[in-house]
């Protein structure tokens, strides 16, 4: 076939995979059902590798402003079918986006470092700035210390804010706000929580105080926010980040919303497969990489998976997934929760029946050794059949990865 399309493995840029003719499973109707929708900030967490950095980096190339000359860029997916939003939205409006990701430390003084280095890499690409004559000098000077990391702590707290005001006076149009893995700092500072023997708090504390001005001003009253939207894992209490915000949904595994967003469905399985000539493979790759139910969907597969199973087609069908991350706090619960008889159900194929708590705080962990099972399914490691009653449901573990 001429011009056929290959595979790249880790890559997470939606540009650079449409220019360099990759395979893509199309999400892009996600785009105008998440500017569409009537939240002005939206939590969507799903499992690791399931495709929320490349979501992102797709809604954020289809709206950033500054990439007018790229308008082709979507002209083979389904969005380019709907001419108006686009016309109307497409790079229209500037966009920050920032990963947590990497933020990953064992004490807050080396996570705060970590967040200064990530902020200043965010604002090194807005420098364009510093020569707008819509900011002020003070504005000005307070940008170059972000960048040259000079700043104060309570500086980088506000940057993302400060931002997209800056933004807003430059452009003079509201701002996009995408966030990936906003959870990856309180997960790794709950993980390694110590205390600072000269101020007596703690490193998860630290952690947590941070995050609820740093998230908090970018999301709440911020009168220069068009939408927002963050991704992660997990959705960690409102009491603990989301404090106090109005203006803010959740669409997780179990909300019908989006559910088709995330995770290859069932047609798109059968797509790819038969693109690659593989689709006599489709019962192996069912059973292994099948299973998932998000919402109101049924037969979600994981991506991850798929695609390397596809690119090694000859090593046969392995465990991609699972060997992704250490998940040293699942490992840590599952020792300490005395939880063995129910695994022993799930490992013999046997369905359980439990609670999944949407809304929680870690310290969860630490009194109540059944909110395990919502960090195991959100995590990916069950998926949920259905709902029994009130939050409680049928899990099984989905396939064989």
């Amino acid at each position: 076939m001429k011009n056929k399309k290959t595979l790249e493995i880790g890559t997470s840029n939606f540009k650079r995979l449409v220019e360099n003719n990759h395979y893509l499973v199309d999400k892009t109707l996600l785009i105008s059902d998440f500017f569409n929708g009537s939240s002005l900030v939206s939590l969507m967490p799903r499992p690791r590798r399931f495709g929320k950095t490349l979501n992102l980096s797709m809604i954020r190339h289809f709206f950033d402003i500054r990439n007018k000359n790229i308008k082709n860029l979507f002209s083979e997916f389904e969005i380019s079918k709907n001419k108006n939003f686009c016309e109307k939205y497409q790079n229209s409006y500037p966009v920050i986006s920032i990963s947590l990701k990497k933020i990953k430390a064992k004490n807050w003084k080396e996570m705060l470092e970590s967040f200064k280095i990530a902020i200043s890499k965010l604002y090194q690409g807005h420098k364009y700035l510093l020569n707008s004559d819509k900011l002020e000098s003070y504005e000005k000077k307070y940008f170059e210390n972000i960048i040259l990391r000079n700043a104060t702590e309570t500086d980088y707290k506000f940057s993302i804010r400060n931002l997209s005001e800056y933004l807003k006076s430059h452009f003079g149009k509201n701002v996009i706000i995408l966030i990936d893995e906003y959870d990856t700092p309180i997960i790794w500072a709950y993980n390694n929580n110590k205390s600072d023997k000269k101020t007596e708090s703690s490193f998860y504390a630290s952690s947590v105080t941070f995050m609820q001005t740093f998230l908090g001003e970018a999301f709440k009253e911020n009168d220069s926010l068009q939408k927002g939207l963050l991704t992660g894992i997990m959705r960690i209490s409102r009491e603990s980040i989301f404090s106090d915000w109005n203006n803010f949904d959740v669409f997780g595994i179990t909300s019908k919303y989006f559910s088709d967003k995330f995770g290859f469905t069932e047609n798109e399985t059968k797509k790819i497969l038969a693109y690659f000539d593989l689709y006599d493979k489709y019962n192996g790759v069912k059973k292994w990489y099948d299973g998932y139910i998000f919402g109101d969907t049924n037969n979600i597969y994981n991506p991850w998976s798929i695609v390397n199973y596809i690119t090694k087609v000859k090593d046969g069908f392995l465990p991609y997934w699972v060997n992704t991350s250490s998940d040293a706090l699942i490992r840590e619960k599952i020792t300490a929760s005395g939880i063995e008889n129910d695994f022993k159900k799930l490992l013999s194929g046997e369905v359980i029946k439990k609670q999944i708590v949407n809304d929680f705080v870690f310290s969860d962990f630490d009194i109540d050794k059944e909110v395990i099972w919502t960090l195991l399914t959100y995590s990916g490691y069950l998926t949920q059949i259905k709902k029994a009653k009130y939050d409680n449901y049928e899990l099984k573990i989905p396939n064989n990865d």
